[in-house]
């Protein structure tokens, strides 16, 4: 649902943190469900019409980037498939997908946090939106509350690592207790089918790449 802004900012760069901030804690949701934290809020004016965080695992959609859903409900809100003067605020830098979709909506203006070396389709690693020979181009600007946008990103996939680690000692443990198991068995003169329900199944721990 939109909602009205009606703080006043001493500046753009105040106003910009604000709703980078907005972002931010859409990104929070995308973290509770367990995906890369990246949250998207669309601004027209001063006004939040659309906000939208990263789910592409739980929705099995691989378009289900935090951009793509605050362009979708935009689009419902204001009844249009076009976004003129409509600004959009993301956590991370957007990727080609979700750069191809901001083009195609119109959006007047792209406000990113932090930088995205391997994806990045707004300087980064490409530059779509200084392409020439394209019909529309928004403007541009990256690096609006860099450390704590990407601080939200390291800290996921730390604890994530982490999970991983940990899950390898259990495993480890797991294995080597099912080993002295097996030679057990084999000496009491039974298989290593008699105790094969005592080792668990390899658990590899799903990582999906950041949008």
């Amino acid at each position: 649902m939109p909602s009205s802004e009606s703080a006043q900012w001493s500046d753009a760069s105040a106003r910009d943190a604000h709703f980078m901030r907005l972002a931010l804690a859409q990104a929070e949701h995308a973290r509770a469900a367990g995906e890369v934290p990246v949250g998207a809020v669309v601004v027209l004016g001063n006004e939040v019409v659309a906000v939208g965080y990263n789910h592409p695992i739980v929705a099995h959609d691989p378009s289900a980037h935090a951009e793509m859903v605050a362009l979708r409900e935009a689009a419902q809100v204001l009844g249009n498939y076009r976004l003129p003067g409509c600004e959009l605020y993301v956590t991370l830098e957007p990727c080609l997908m979700c750069s191809g979709a901001i083009m195609h909506a119109r959006v007047s203006r792209v406000v990113y946090g932090a930088r995205d070396p391997k994806t990045g389709a707004c300087g980064s690693v490409v530059d779509v939106f200084a392409e020439t020979r394209l019909n529309h181009h928004a403007d541009v600007q990256g690096g609006v509350l860099e450390a704590e946008c990407a601080s939200t990103l390291s800290s996921f996939f730390a604890a994530r690592r982490q999970a991983a680690k940990a899950d390898r000692a259990v495993q480890a443990g797991s294995s080597a207790a099912g080993s002295h198991a097996v030679g057990s068995a084999a000496a009491a003169g039974r298989g290593p089918d008699a105790v094969s329900d005592t080792i668990p199944d390899p658990v590899s721990p799903t990582l999906k790449k950041a949008p």
